[in-house]
């Protein structure tokens, strides 16, 4: 394992959202990735987005919805105000629905977009809806890196917890896009991952985390049914982070990220 010379990222870990199939949030997860529960696969069930207001509810897509999802139950875990938080948002397709209804409107004799699929159309969409559901008016990143988006989101959350000493929010969500997309970029499922990062260690810190750059190969899940998602789905490439959290142990873990550098997170947890 080669590291580089670049300097470790440190932050707190107050609070976690997670949704995906079988793992509907933290506490339902947290006994799984730990070891005490056995994984059973289940469809996953989005909420509504419940915090918006209902022109907005009306108008929000899949993926946005995932990402509130996560988001709010980071926050609600964490005791956090979102106000006070900086977000990052990290996607490698963001909304595929609504891309690929636009794909089809643009191959059709007629191309009159409408006004919600253009303005679902950007890639920091679930920011926004983000803003008006919890009230945030502090900065707001949206990025996409494709397989690697959760590595690049989970670093830009990082660098302004540690350079601008904020509490930032970093939210990586993932939505299947329908055929014929789905044959060139097959996601199986719909997957959302949510961390509140705090500069300094609270009452409610789950574990300190630890971030370096490495020539090293990612690791893996020892659950079969979850190593499928973290390999399949780019925001499922934090799972093996949330393994080590879950059992509460400290270890270290290497996280895909862009090919040849990966992530090597410690964890050393508060309780």
């Amino acid at each position: 394992m080669t590291s580089t010379t670049t300097a470790v990222l440190r932050g707190w870990i107050d609070g976690i959202g997670v949704l995906g199939p079988g793992l509907s949030t933290w506490a339902q997860a947290q006994p799984i990735l730990a070891g005490t529960v056995v994984y059973q696969p289940q469809p996953v069930l989005i909420p509504t987005a419940a915090a918006l207001p209902p022109p907005e509810r009306r108008r929000v897509g899949l993926a946005a919805k995932v990402a509130l999802a996560v988001a709010q139950e980071a926050i609600t875990n964490a005791r956090s105000d979102a106000r006070a938080l900086a977000a990052v948002f990290s996607s490698s397709g963001a909304d595929c629905d609504n891309c690929d209804a636009i794909c089809q409107v643009l191959a059709s004799e007629d191309r009159h977009l409408s006004p919600t699929r253009f303005h679902n159309s950007v890639h920091n969409v679930a920011a926004g809806y983000w803003s008006i559901a919890s009230g945030a008016m502090t900065q707001a990143t949206a990025l996409c890196a494709y397989d690697g988006s959760f590595g690049a989101g989970l670093l830009e959350a990082l660098t302004q917890v540690v350079v601008d000493g904020v509490g930032t929010l970093l939210v990586t969500y993932e939505v299947p896009y329908p055929e014929p997309l789905h044959a060139k970029r097959p996601f199986p499922a719909t997957f959302g991952l949510a961390l509140v990062l705090m500069p300094q260690p609270g009452p409610h810190s789950l574990a300190q985390l630890q971030v370096d750059l490495v020539e090293a190969p990612p690791d893996q899940v020892a659950i079969a049914e979850v190593e499928a998602l973290r390999r399949q789905i780019p925001s499922a490439r934090g799972l093996p982070l949330l393994l080590l959290v879950a059992q509460g142990r400290r270890g270290r873990v290497i996280l895909e990220y862009l090919d040849p550098l990966n992530l090597a997170v410690t964890i050393l947890p508060c309780r």
